[in-house]
């Protein structure tokens, strides 16, 4: 199938249009309408400084019921530990620019550009992009940041610099999406780190389905707070 290439008009192909691999567009920009068109669509951003902006929308999916998600033993025993406290959006910038310096095995560099943070502070501001947090003695350390829309929570990336920080907040998350009625989390492609939580590959009609209900739902757009006793 032809990469389609965009230009300055707002709009994307359809998702089924990709790749086998998943890439379906290059160029356009990253305006907040553009990523928030390209979420609503299941398309998102992925690429190296020095490429252009691809787009990508793989089949399979991968994906979390946020009331479906499975916690080790021992996780769930550091959460009741209180070893971490879990916030959201009280340093999105910090956890977004530490996911960029994450060392991550296998990958010469990072996707999350310049550009890329500029783009996604723009949606923070915005209120559609939201960030999970683990402190402990007043020092993060540990997070991840997505988009939010409607009943669906896209995730980006994750940072850890003490055990477990990252997967505490995530838990946080996912348990208090299932309880706002955001239930739908797009893990976006397959990681072990993730199908531990009882992540699963979907086929991307059946995760565009699922995306189509549930978009149907409000946004909950603003700063987000952990609920009390979460």
């Amino acid at each position: 199938m032809p990469i389609f290439r965009l230009d300055q008009r707002l709009l994307f192909p359809p998702p089924e249009a990709a790749e086998a691999d998943g890439l379906l567009a290059v160029g356009g920009d990253l305006s907040p309408e553009r990523l928030l068109l390209a979420y609503s669509m299941g398309i998102f951003p992925w690429f190296s400084e020095g490429q252009p902006i691809l787009w990508h929308s793989p089949d399979p999916r991968f994906v979390l019921e946020a009331d479906a998600i499975h916690v080790p033993r021992s996780l769930e025993k550091r959460l009741r530990r209180g070893e971490y406290e879990v916030r959201f959006d009280t340093a999105f910038s910090e956890v977004l620019r530490a996911c960029g310096e994450a060392d991550r095995p296998g990958q010469g560099g990072t996707w999350i550009t310049s550009g890329m943070v500029e783009a996604y502070e723009r949606l923070f501001e915005l209120g559609f992009a939201h960030s999970a947090e683990a402190w402990r003695d007043g020092e993060l350390v540990g997070g991840l940041y997505g988009v939010s829309l409607g009943g669906a929570y896209f995730g980006e990336s994750m940072f850890a610099t003490a055990p477990d920080a990252s997967k505490c907040a995530f838990v946080v998350l996912a348990r208090t999406l299932a309880t706002w009625g955001i239930p739908l989390i797009d893990c976006q492609v397959r990681t072990d780190h993730l199908a531990r939580f009882g992540a699963e590959d979907w086929p991307r009609e059946e995760f565009l389905a699922a995306l189509e209900g549930a978009l149907a739902a409000p946004t909950r757009r603003g700063r987000w707070r952990v609920p009390r006793g979460a």
